[in-house]
């Protein structure tokens, strides 16, 4: 059973009333370390959005090679998230912090030297996965070192600033990712968190105060991390690679099948352990539940459309990186002003009806989205860009509420790690589906249009390769090519990405209409309300 409120709030005060050292351990120092450490996560994400065309384009990748490029990263963070939350308990909040700020500065270079030198798209994945592993151990300890230091009355608003500095790097990140491709190369806007990475390591070595051990992570659940990983792993395999395989193929379906296995282990293990890595404990109570469902149909949302919106701007309309990340900025800006604001009403009103009214404004954003063609103008995107930025804010910052507050202190790290883990499953499902049915829309569209516009007939593999550019929304050329042809080509190839696209931003805006929904089950934490 989950630990009574009178007792969380008990161990709070306990954890915040310690003799502090000189600035260390103070509150609002606490707040901006923890912030300096996770903007990194949260630049880098946006920028490689931006990125992905110039890496696709420098390194010839397949929609598949550019989807591992974020997928590989987030699959990292996604199935080590909850393990490192518990190495946080076990060892101490702030050594895990400091760790993975070394580790993300790190590897973030190693991904820019394998562009510059190994030219290699499988090595820039390799080193994007053991980045998502140091971005694992930033997150989740942030949100329990802020737990550990701030009283109960003051956790939303701490939350809620914490909210808007990850939302104002996210909103950097599109713009500072153009400047940086568009005058430098893409390997610069990995680069760019070794400077960030040196003062966050600085600053939180002098101001962080290590956190206490906690009983309940005295063990690690080996088998726990051994299923969960198969599970997430041969999940999002199977999505990413059901359109090559073939949905109905043997291969495809052995994916799924290995999947479900997986997470039946998974489950019967967790039930089992006496130290379980997701203690199943946690799901008994229903707004944890749901905000954790919650968190993931968000991330599903915003991933989705960021991922293919980039590719609109930059390979359909010729957009230079700048201007794809000007035409991003409503999205996160919305997202990094209404974050403090979605903390003041949430705190006043509880999490349910901003939460709520937020994935209903991003289901209408997604629609509108939805509607874009190849007559649409650049500004088009802007108005539901901006809404659907204003939706998504709320529930990024009511979903850790509602998941965290509503989990005991003593796993607080586990909780952490959960609603982490939500977020970074929800953004590779997300970009895993969308592509799916990018994949889909091609492969069903491509050749009938192809053959309509009485363009050269293509053999197996030529057409294999045209749907590989089509999916990212380049146009196929070559030498020789009359002109008249290659905008032909460049016609038909940029419709049906847009069908593509279109199709991708329905079904996300069927998640959201479902995270709605789901969101009516929400409540404010337990130790909130003391």
């Amino acid at each position: 059973m989950s630990q009574p409120a009178g007792v969380a709030t008990g161990g709070q005060a306990t954890a915040t009333s310690t003799t502090r050292s000189g600035l260390r351990g103070s509150p609002g120092l606490t707040l901006l370390a923890a912030a300096l450490g996770v903007m990194m996560v949260a630049l880098d994400g946006t920028i490689v959005a931006v990125a992905n065309p110039a890496i696709q384009a420098n390194l010839s990748a397949s929609l598949a090679g550019i989807q591992w490029v974020t997928n590989g990263y987030l699959l990292a963070l996604a199935v080590t998230l909850i393990t490192i939350g518990k190495f946080g308990d076990r060892f101490g909040h702030k050594k895990i912090f400091l760790t993975g700020i070394v580790g993300f500065a790190a590897t973030s270079a190693a991904v820019g030297l394998s562009g510059d030198i190994g030219k290699s798209i499988s090595l820039i994945i390799a080193f994007r996965v053991l980045q998502g592993v140091f971005g694992a151990m930033l997150q989740p300890t942030a949100l329990a070192l802020l737990r550990e230091t701030f009283p109960i009355e003051k956790l939303n608003g701490a939350i809620g600033i914490w909210g808007a500095v990850i939302g104002a790097s996210t909103a950097a990140g599109p713009i500072v990712g153009g400047l940086l491709v568009q005058h430098i190369n893409w390997e610069a806007c990995f680069y760019i968190n070794v400077p960030v990475g040196v003062v966050a390591l600085v600053f939180g070595f002098l101001v962080l105060r290590e956190t206490p051990p906690s009983p309940a992570a005295r063990s690690f659940d080996v088998p726990g991390i051994v299923t969960m990983s198969a599970f997430l792993f041969l999940l999002v395999w199977a999505l990413i690679k059901g359109s090559g395989y073939g949905w109905a193929s043997a291969t495809t379906i052995a994916y799924f099948a290995g999947a479900v296995a997986a997470l039946a282990a998974f489950i019967v293990r967790e039930a089992t352990a006496k130290a379980p890595l997701l203690p199943l404990k946690l799901f008994r109570s229903v707004p944890l539940s749901a905000g954790t469902v919650l968190v993931l149909m968000l991330m599903f949302s915003l991933f989705g459309a960021m991922f293919f919106m980039t590719f609109f701007l930059e390979n359909v309309h010729g957009t230079d990186a700048i201007g794809a990340g000007v035409h991003m900025l409503p999205l996160t800006g919305m997202m990094m002003l209404g974050a403090p604001l979605a903390g003041v009403v949430i705190t006043r009103i509880g999490p349910r009806i901003p939460m709520f009214t937020g994935m209903l404004l991003a289901a209408v954003a997604l629609f509108g989205l939805s509607r874009i063609s190849m007559a649409s103008g650049m500004n088009d995107t802007i108005a539901w860009f901006a809404l659907l930025g204003l939706g998504l804010s709320p529930v990024m910052v009511g979903g850790t509420e509602v998941i965290v507050g509503n989990a005991a202190v003593e796993l607080a790290g586990v909780a952490a790690g959960l609603q982490s883990t939500a977020m970074q499953v929800g953004g590779t499902i997300g970009t895993a589906v969308l592509g799916a049915v990018m994949s889909a829309k091609v492969d069903s569209l491509l050749p009938a249009k192809w053959a309509a516009a009485h363009l050269p007939a293509l053999n197996a593999t030529q057409l294999a390769g045209v749907k590989e550019l089509t999916a990212v929304g380049v146009a196929p050329t070559g030498k020789g090519v009359p002109a008249q042809v290659a905008a032909t080509m460049a016609d038909v190839t940029h419709a049906t990405f847009i069908s593509g696209m279109t199709a991708s931003f329905l079904v996300a805006c069927v998640v959201a209409v479902c995270g709605a929904l789901i969101a009516l089950l929400t409540k404010k934490g337990h130790a909130a309300s003391h």
